[in-house]
């Protein structure tokens, strides 16, 4: 009765629950494009392999980098359904979720995936549909949050209605691939201010300290280190009711279900980075 929770850095994140593995955003590779992987070093296959699925929150390159998605094998790629055919023209098994549809494996466990809303319209591409969409992910007695890309708006209050349980973890975005964040992202006061208003029990800061501009070295020092931190010390101010875990790419978390109504018992922060 619990998730396993892996960052393997950006916005990817493997979730193990209920004997289901989930990887969203898959980046499985050393680039995303002109981008680059800090240390060059892609992620380790044994720690994203036998995926039953990938939740893709959008198709920018840096979330929906194909060759990523190919090396996970034909399992179902979950996306808004004009993404959802994007990646059927791409040769992928992509599964359109309609805004209260949910989808669940084959083989009868015990996992539901269902689309929530995200507000991520700057810097639309020409070439591929502009969708957004975030994730809740609930299996094992545990309920997820996958917030994709998003700025702060209203409807992210709905989440846990919309989850139809309370939001367990959150996997929120707080920083980018520079030192200046564009239109349609969550800051780190911004990503504390949000998880106070889901409501989430633990939160692991995504979407930081993993990819930059090959013009990356003439940015001030240190910068990719920040957001995490930042995000830390700011929901101890806004959300001091939020366990944050700040992990390294390769760490894992995981967090146990508790009873509703009861004390809320967090499992262990074991991590093997």
């Amino acid at each position: 009765m619990s998730v396993r929770v892996r960052w393997l850095g950006h916005a990817t994140v493997v979730l193990d629950l209920a004997g289901v593995r989930l990887v969203t955003d898959p980046l499985l590779r050393r680039h995303a494009g002109v981008l680059r992987r800090r240390g060059g070093r892609a992620p380790h296959a044994a720690d994203w392999r036998g995926a039953a699925a990938a939740l893709v929150s959008h198709l920018h390159h840096d979330h929906a980098e194909l060759g990523s998605l190919r090396l996970l094998g034909p399992v179902p790629v979950l996306a808004a359904p004009s993404s959802a055919r994007w990646f059927v023209d791409h040769g992928l098994s992509g599964v359109g979720l309609a805004d209260d549809a949910w989808w669940a494996p084959p083989d009868g466990a015990d996992v539901r995936v269902r689309t929530v809303p995200a507000e991520h319209g700057h810097r639309p591409m020409p070439h591929r549909p502009n969708a957004a969409t975030g994730f809740v992910v609930r299996g094992g007695g545990v309920t997820v949050w996958f917030a994709g890309d998003t700025g702060p708006f209203p409807g992210l209050a709905r989440v846990p209605e919309l989850a139809g349980a309370p939001v367990d973890l959150a996997l929120v975005p707080v920083g980018g691939w520079g030192p200046r964040l564009s239109g349609g992202h969550l800051d780190p006061l911004e990503a504390a201010r949000v998880c106070a208003a889901v409501g989430a029990r633990v939160a692991v800061p995504v979407h930081w300290g993993t990819l930059h501009a090959p013009a990356a070295r003439r940015l001030p020092p240190g910068w990719m280190d920040r957001a995490g931190h930042a995000f830390e010390a700011a929901a101890r101010r806004v959300a001091p009711d939020v366990d944050v875990r700040v992990l390294v790419p390769g760490a894992a978390t995981e967090v146990t279900a508790v009873r509703r109504g009861g004390p809320g018992e967090v499992g262990p922060t074991a991590d093997d980075a």
